[in-house]
């Protein structure tokens, strides 16, 4: 059985391959994913690093024996067992043809398609619609071989399956809408099979299918791309500024008879924009607050919890425009690995990212491996349940028990300050603090 750590960031689908297989094979893994331990793009570019991994990519898998990998699938071939990678030597090469499947025609359109949702890169039209496609070829492939067959190879989840779900994900999640994966009912089958077995929900967490195709945002990708460096401009030299000068003029005399490549690629942007319906802000017709809740979260950023944030909370707390609640998983049971259940908060938190402006929390893992809870403390803009308020809020919240809490009472402002603070007796609890992660 493989032991071991596994250098990643939080949420890399690359390396869900090797957890999930490791849920099935029982592999000992250790997830190094954040700061301190790990910080993407510095501790990846280190000397120390490099030696172990030359490319400085992750996930990097360690073994406890000194044995280091990198790439996701060697790594998830590694930590998995024969069952996983094939019983024999033709269902074992039948795994690898769906692995090199899933890279060669899943990977490419999936990020050509996903990634300008995302803001990572910039739409281009063209290859968007060459990308969907080629998710539709390979979805068509997917749903013929499973019309007769439960999952890739034999009769039970292996490396395959593992691999193509995986890299299936952002298309599930962010683009594949329900009528675009209408008529790939067996393929549809066989993904929701797959997620909602315990070994992929241990990673994956609750994974919630699209709802609305997502589209390009132009103002997300402006943001994200560096300033332009004007200064080179100022120090062109005379040839080089009359052969600018010569390229502008061309360039008016041609704008009034075609557009550019790039105003073509905002020209579709927008036009993609406009297709998607604004969404109506669920708290604009609340009457305005008091409580500045930005204010409090540069308080509890900066200053000492105990002495100055949570004074200044219940100081400047409008219990008629705000409300604060008790949420607790229902299923303690399915927590397994500490950082599993960890990912569980992590991802809840991603996906509830418009909410930020209207909520703060404090979650918390108490107790060990094998023997886990999460609870946590919510503090929302008005007196409803907010995950209740939008569909986009909706992913995670049912998995809770949600109770509303008397700002006035003694158990709230107990509870207040030991999950604010992360300390204290947690007596409702039973099981030592382990762990918190603050939704802000």
């Amino acid at each position: 059985m493989a032991t071991g750590t596994l250098y990643t960031y939080p949420e890399n689908w690359r390396a869900f391959k090797a957890l999930v297989a490791a849920q099935y094979s029982g592999a000992k893994i250790k997830v190094v994913a954040e700061t301190p331990e790990f910080i993407f793009g510095q501790t990846n570019k280190s000397e120390k690093f490099i030696a172990k991994f030359p490319l400085g990519k992750v996930p990097a898998f360690e073994g406890s024996n000194g044995f280091s990998l990198f790439e996701s699938n060697a790594i998830a071939h590694y930590v998995a067992n024969n069952s996983l990678r094939g019983d024999n030597i033709e269902a074992s090469a039948k795994v690898q043809q769906w692995i090199s499947f899933a890279d060669s025609e899943i990977v490419p359109a999936s990020a050509t398609w996903v990634f300008p949702t995302l803001g990572i890169v910039q739409y281009n039209k063209q290859s968007t619609d060459r990308a969907k496609e080629d998710v539709k070829k390979a979805l068509g492939i997917l749903n013929e071989h499973l019309k007769a067959h439960t999952f890739l190879v034999g009769e039970r989840v292996s490396l395959a399956d593992i691999t193509v779900v995986c890299s299936l994900l952002a298309l599930y999640k962010q683009v594949l809408e329900p009528s675009f994966r209408q008529p790939f009912g067996n393929a549809n089958r066989w993904f929701t099979t797959c997620i909602n077995q315990p070994q992929f929900k241990a990673v994956l967490g609750e994974v919630k299918l699209c709802d609305k195709m997502a589209q390009f945002d132009a103002k997300k990708f402006a943001e994200l791309q560096p300033k332009k460096d004007t200064h080179c401009k100022e120090k062109a030299t005379k040839e080089n500024k009359h052969h600018d000068d010569k390229k502008e003029k061309k360039k008016e005399e041609k704008k009034k008879e075609e557009p550019t490549a790039a105003e073509e690629d905002f020209d579709a942007a927008d036009e993609a924009l406009a297709s998607e319906p604004k969404a109506k802000d669920p708290f604009a017709a609340l009457p305005k607050s008091a409580f500045v809740l930005d204010e409090f979260k540069r308080k509890y950023s900066n200053e000492d919890t105990l002495t100055v944030a949570i004074p200044h909370f219940w100081q400047h707390f409008d219990k008629e425009g705000w409300s604060i609640w008790y949420g607790e998983y229902k299923y303690p049971d399915e927590l397994t690995q500490i950082f599993m259940s960890c990912n569980l908060i992590t991802g809840m938190f991603q996906r509830l990212d418009k909410l930020r402006k209207n909520a703060f929390a404090s979650a918390i893992l108490f107790g060990e491996n094998n023997k886990s809870s999460i609870s946590g403390i919510w503090v929302f803009r008005g007196q409803e349940l907010a995950f209740e308020l939008s569909s986009d809020w909706k992913v995670d919240f049912e998995s809770y028990a949600w109770r509303k809490l008397d700002p006035d009472s003694e158990e709230c402002k107990t509870m207040v300050k030991e999950y604010f603070s992360w300390e204290g007796a947690f007596s409702h609890v039973g099981k030592a603090f382990n762990q918190g992660k603050i939704f802000k």
